[in-house]
């Protein structure tokens, strides 16, 4: 008696540590969406991208990784969208950090703006690399192989 109760205990704490990764990934992966459109109109207003076609493209990508984040969360599909869009934060942190025209050598430290700028970099590289990390070890929790061997078995 006491060993069922002991195991549903643990299944209930499973399930709920898995709740609060599930929920932390998609305040995360919100997050880097919100602080991308911040940081896409810096990129605008100091014309470091231009004012265009490319940016519906930006904001295509920013849709697919809302609705991996909202409609697929949970899913495989889901935590390989918020991957690849964390990834894409990373890397627009770091271009923008090593840059030519960058935070290190560009205009934006004599503009008045450029506290907001600098900090949603930072901001932005915090939450993309925290749901990297969170979208990754849910992916390797994932039963990858277990489902093929049940369905070959069957």
């Amino acid at each position: 008696m006491n060993r069922r109760i002991s195991v549903r205990v643990d299944e209930a704490r499973k399930e709920e540590s898995y709740m609060k990764q599930t929920a932390l990934l998609t305040t995360a992966s919100l997050l880097t969406i919100l602080l991308i459109t911040v940081h896409l109109t810096g990129d605008i207003l100091f014309h470091m991208s231009p004012a265009g076609f490319i940016n519906l493209v930006a904001v295509f990508i920013l849709v697919v990784q809302l609705y991996g984040t909202v409609v697929l969360g949970g899913r495989r599909a889901g935590y390989i969208i918020i991957l690849l869009g964390s990834i894409l934060g990373l890397f627009i942190s770091v271009i923008h950090m090593k840059g030519t025209r960058g935070l290190i050598s560009g205009d934006i430290g004599n503009s008045g703006q450029a506290f907001l700028f600098v900090w949603t970099l930072l901001a932005l590289a915090i939450t993309a690399t925290f749901s990297f990390i969170l979208s990754a070890r849910a992916l390797l929790s994932l039963p990858w192989l277990r489902s093929r061997r049940k369905s070959t078995a069957a």
